[in-house]
């Protein structure tokens, strides 16, 4: 059995659209520039998809060592990392970390898409925000994912769910960072170790997932698929899992295409 990398993906900002990359570098926050940059409300805790799906039609770009953020209206704002400026405590669910906020007109643009008052904040490299520790290997940090640097899912996993829906989904749905094909569906459920780019990663816990996968991360709609069908074979206890979430050692660079090597899986 031979895995391949068949897709990566970073989400700038979070909650917001992704990118879908040929190669990316990884730092010890995971992939460069993944989720950095967040939205929080008044009580400065994180927004997201999930009371606000329209998030999803936020998309970023890269762009001159920053963002170019775009509406579906072409109106486009642009953001470069703040290492510097006024600081705020923001809470990303149980973690409370400092970040750096952007300034009135860069919060007021935000504020217009969403219909609330909203600010964007950056994680400068001196906030540390670790990863949980009954997960953690090495004190692993991580951005402002909502747990763990990388989510691995494969092509298969997909196939297998989409061949029970009357209506299939897109990838984009789960928001992964890496996606893989040449095994068997849900075999990243078993993935332990491999090595790719240069670095070993960790399989170290399946994703539990929410409402944001029953929202169309084209359209900002959602129903209440593939989540239902999910739960009738993939509910462990009162969550749905599908995905792996990783950490990895090392800094490098991952490409598609690329082999996962010395894959070591649990049987």
């Amino acid at each position: 059995m031979l895995l391949t990398i068949t897709g990566l993906y970073i989400y700038p900002v979070k909650s917001l659209g992704g990118i879908s990359l040929q190669q990316a570098s990884v730092s010890d926050r995971g992939l460069t520039f993944d989720r950095r940059w967040m939205l929080v409300g008044e009580d400065q805790v994180f927004l997201s998809q999930r009371s606000h799906p329209e998030m999803a039609l936020l998309q970023p770009e890269i762009r001159d060592d920053g963002l170019v953020i775009r509406n579906q209206k072409h109106e486009t704002i642009s953001i470069l990392p703040r290492e510097e400026g006024d600081r705020l405590k923001v809470q990303v669910w149980d973690d409370v970390c400092e970040a750096v906020v952007y300034d009135q007109p860069v919060n007021e643009w935000f504020s217009d898409q969403l219909g609330m008052s909203a600010q964007l904040v950056y994680m400068p490299r001196a906030s540390k925000r670790q990863v949980d520790p009954r997960y953690a290997k090495q004190n692993e940090l991580v951005g402002f994912a909502d747990g763990y640097p990388f989510l691995m899912i494969s092509e298969e996993s997909l196939e297998d769910l989409n061949s029970r829906l009357d209506q299939p989904v897109r990838m984009d749905r789960f928001r992964p960072n890496i996606v893989v094909e040449g095994g068997a569906a849900f075999q990243e459920d078993l993935i332990r170790s491999f090595r790719a780019g240069g670095m070993t990663f960790l399989g170290v816990k399946p994703c539990a997932r929410c409402q944001v996968v029953t929202i169309d991360q084209q359209t900002g709609l959602a129903t209440k698929e593939p989540l239902n069908t999910l739960a009738t074979y993939r509910r462990a206890g009162h969550k749905v899992l599908f995905g792996m979430n990783l950490l990895h050692q090392g800094e490098g660079i991952l490409q598609v295409g690329e082999p996962l090597q010395e894959l070591i899986c649990s049987h």
